[in-house]
């Protein structure tokens, strides 16, 4: 089985760009909030990611990861991997 990841965007965002680049050379699918402009969803976002308003917000299997940064980091500790999987 493989991990549920959802990932909150804006399509211009190039953090957002990245952290979905990796997430696909990984091979890992995901959904993805497309949210530009609607401060409903950024809300609904912001609630869910502990207050975190920038984008992108990655979730896995309804754990908050939090942004690109924090993507790349797990990945380089080799913490990633177990988590998708």
């Amino acid at each position: 089985m493989t991990a549920n990841v959802e990932i909150y965007t804006w399509s211009a965002c190039p953090f957002c760009i990245r952290a979905k680049a990796l997430l696909n050379k990984k091979g890992v699918e995901f959904t993805e909030y497309a949210i530009d402009g609607d401060e409903s969803a950024r809300a609904k976002m912001a609630k869910r990611a502990n207050g975190r308003k920038s984008v992108p917000q990655i979730f896995i299997d309804d754990q908050h990861i939090g942004g690109c940064d924090d993507l790349y980091a797990l990945d380089r500790q080799g913490e990633l991997d177990p988590l998708l999987s």
